[in-house]
């Protein structure tokens, strides 16, 4: 499974393209500069296009360090709360929550089989926000699903419907940006729970709509392989799978009635229309209340909270350091584009007419790289709200957020499982995957304008 890993972080590396955003990105900024200051007329007290190219770049540099250390400790809160989750069972509560209804969705997966367990943690981990828990679970799943796959190496249905639903996931606690917003100074930081929450079903919904209906069109029908519970083995007899397999079963085996399955979906479901209508009322008791909540869920469960509170601390202190060159790179970057005119020139060009339709043009370039780079779109999302004169509780700030929290980074998942199983015809994934993004994009757009324009 190392081995797998290792090779598909290499795939995605090359679906991601960041040597390729961050160089072109850096060329724009420099030839948009070097022609102003080509046609620049000094005049005393200004700076000149490429001065103030180059104090943006330091600038930006000093801005991103200080954004990544004010980090930090809301980083661990929300990382040290979600342990205190994790360790008091709440994944395997909701895995046997929608385990009814996975079995609805995936009629080619046998109930009992491990790759349904798999894929109950993994959406699970994800509807909390836990990206690190999400993806071993996913890549657990995608080769338990091809043990079924009759043609190694083409995506079966069932392979298909579980990407395009991971890369829309229904997010209940997009923790992670919550923590950007509050280290950039929103007062509101969890006011994109119920924009976050509206924009991930709609979009895991169409995802779902998108798989199905494209699933049925000849060319893909044509190409589909079988999926049979027959399991391969290995050349020397031993049995594919392990204690891996094993542990997937245990931590997901079992489910609750069906009737209490569709009572947790409505009551999900129920929540939109309150958030929406109600959530600038409860959204500053959101935080306090998850922090309790979430300690008292684990007392209920007997477990040790402040130790496991400072053990998911640890993790998310290495999180917010980890991701310093992330942001310094990407940041430094946009700084440069802003300060080169360039943006402004994007902005005049695409701003009326992106405008129309609720997407500002400063919030486009997050729009179009979400899909292809987490870590650029993190960048761009944080420069965005810790610009003074955008801010995270703005429009545009809300909206920004909302789709960092409520789009996935569909090139790299896609890359990444198919990749831990050697998959190269992906068949209608990717249209499906992209599908659910554009549904999550317009949904997004619909929350944040009734909320907050």
């Amino acid at each position: 499974m190392a081995v797998f890993f290792i090779s598909s972080l290499k795939i995605c590396r090359n679906f991601e393209s960041m040597n390729i955003i961050f160089f072109g990105i850096v060329l724009i900024a420099f030839v948009s500069a070097g022609w102003r200051q080509i046609h620049w007329a000094p005049v005393s007290g200004t700076l000149s296009p490429m001065e103030g190219l180059t104090n943006a770049m330091v600038e930006s540099a000093a801005g991103s360090v200080e954004l990544a250390l004010g980090l930090v400790g809301v980083m661990t809160l929300f990382l040290g709360l979600m342990k205190v989750a994790e360790a008091g069972g709440m994944l395997k509560i909701l895995a046997r929550l929608i385990r009814p209804i996975m079995v609805k969705l995936f009629p080619g997966v046998p109930p009992d089989h491990p790759a349904m367990g798999s894929m109950i943690l993994n959406m699970s981990a994800n509807a909390l926000g836990l990206g690190n828990a999400a993806t071993p679970f996913g890549i657990r799943a995608m080769q338990e699903l091809d043990k079924l796959n009759s043609r190694p190496g083409t995506a079966t249905d069932s392979m298909v419907l579980f990407l395009a639903i991971n890369t829309s996931n229904v997010t209940i606690l997009p923790t992670g940006v919550m923590a950007i917003r509050a280290a950039a100074g929103s007062v509101d930081p969890a006011g994109i729970l119920p924009t976050t929450l509206f924009a991930t079903l709609c979009s895991t919904i169409v995802a779902i709509l998108a798989a199905k209906a494209y699933g049925r069109i000849s060319f893909f029908r044509k190409t589909r392989p079988e999926e049979t519970p027959v399991r391969r083995q290995k050349e020397d007899g031993e049995d594919v799978g392990g204690e891996a397999e094993e542990e997937a079963m245990q931590n997901s085996s079992g489910s609750y009635s069906p009737w209490v399955s569709w009572v947790g979906v409505s009551t999900l479901v129920s929540l939109i229309p309150i958030t929406i209508f109600y959530g600038k009322t409860i959204s500053p008791w959101i935080i306090p209340g998850l922090m309790l909540g979430f300690l008292t869920f684990g007392i209920v469960r007997k477990v040790p909270v402040y130790e496991v509170f400072v053990e998911g601390a640890k993790e998310g202190f290495q999180v917010a350091i980890r991701i310093i060159p992330y942001l310094v790179a990407i940041l430094v970057a946009v700084g440069m584009f802003r300060a080169s005119g360039a943006m402004d020139v994007m902005v005049g060009m695409l701003g009326p007419w992106t405008g129309k339709l609720g997407m500002p043009a400063e919030a486009l370039p997050m729009a179009l790289l979400r899909p292809l780079s987490g870590s650029g779109a993190y960048g761009i999302m944080a420069s965005i709200i810790n610009d003074p004169t955008v801010g995270p509780d703005s429009y545009t700030g809300y909206l920004v957020s909302t789709l960092q929290g409520s789009t996935e980074t569909t090139f790299y998942v896609l890359a990444v499982y198919f990749g831990a199983i050697q998959v190269k015809r992906i068949r209608h994934a990717l249209a499906a995957a992209l599908t659910g993004d554009l549904a999550g994009i317009a949904a997004a757009i619909l929350a944040c304008s009734f909320l907050y324009k």
